[in-house]
């Protein structure tokens, strides 16, 4: 496949308008897609790994109180003159490789009516064209790209393709869980079916849906037809399942992911992304690593002394 059937997705859409409830209080006034991964904001990761895959037309679909969302795309003047004055080189380029990372837009959603009302209001701005859809709560690492593969999976079957990954059984009915059939590549299915957070018994598979998309257009057209769920939301999920069951003109197909991913909408999960990411930073990696070397140290001697303590009280 030559470079510029690869490129036929070059658009990007990035869901941003949630209230991430679940980081309270330090989200009361900063949105969670601003909290750091490291030294870096989580919706930045978001956009770099847009733009690796050929991407660079992004539009972060944003609700109220996300103006340090557009803030960290745009230029800072007095900032860069402060650091260019200071002759701070380093600290500049840093500045800079967010507001040059890529042709950033920003609309706002209105009311939260859920993923399938955000992506719909992305209609005017993607057109007639198929575009990706990047959640920012999942982030997939640098060293394992999956969008890049998904495009060209796109691009060889004239389908959309959403991402999945094997989930433990027990985990299963926090996710939408597809039906599947194989392909003739060990990493693509056929998607039949979807369920959305099914219980262990009722899962068509443990294979769930993380949050990485290449849609076709009509997806909007699905969209419009979906009727609100629980809370009046409009699901994504039930317009791809309309694909999945015939209901499109295409057929939707699943890229098997087995990389590296991290859930940073989850508290315990982003820390954890925190470590796992910082001890591979390039400045500091080797100063947290012998850290949490000589922390687990220190977790598993009080825990060891735990155990004594409790096979003596026995």
């Amino acid at each position: 496949m030559t470079t510029q059937q690869r490129r036929t997705v070059t658009k990007a859409v990035i869901p941003a308008a949630g209230l991430g409830t679940r980081f309270l209080p330090a989200t009361k006034a900063m949105p969670k897609e601003m909290l750091p991964i490291v030294d870096k904001p989580a919706i930045q990761y978001v956009v770099e790994e847009a733009v690796a895959a050929g991407l660079n037309d992004v539009l972060i679909i944003t609700g109220r109180n996300k103006e340090n969302l557009t803030s960290h795309f745009d230029n800072v003047p007095e900032l860069e003159q402060t650091l260019e004055k200071k002759g701070d080189s380093e600290r500049l380029d840093k500045v800079h490789e967010a507001s040059d990372l890529a042709e950033v837009h920003f609309l706002r959603q209105g009311q939260p009516l859920g993923l399938g009302h955000a992506v719909g209001r992305a209609r005017k701005h993607v057109g007639n064209d198929s575009f990706a859809v990047l959640l920012g709560d999942d982030l997939i690492d640098s060293r394992d790209p999956l969008l890049e593969r998904m495009v060209e999976v796109h691009d060889q079957r004239g389908a959309s393709v959403v991402a999945l990954m094997e989930v433990p059984p027990e985990q299963v009915h926090l996710y939408g869980c597809a039906a599947i059939e194989a392909t003739d590549e060990p990493d693509v299915v056929r998607i039949t079916g979807l369920v959305e957070k099914p219980s262990r018994e009722e899962a068509p598979s443990n294979l769930a849906v993380i949050g990485r998309y290449v849609l076709r257009p009509e997806i909007f057209g699905l969209i419009d037809k979906l009727e609100p769920g629980r809370g009046g939301e409009y699901q994504l999920t039930d317009a791809l399942n309309t694909l999945a069951t015939g209901g499109g003109e295409a057929p939707i197909f699943g890229v098997v992911f087995g990389g590296r991913r991290y859930d940073t909408g989850d508290r315990a999960e982003w820390i954890k992304a925190n470590l796992l990411l910082g001890v591979e930073h390039a400045e500091l990696g080797d100063e947290l690593s012998e850290w949490v070397i000589r922390f687990a140290d220190r977790l598993r001697g009080a825990a060891g002394s735990s155990g004594a303590d409790s096979s003596g009280a026995e």
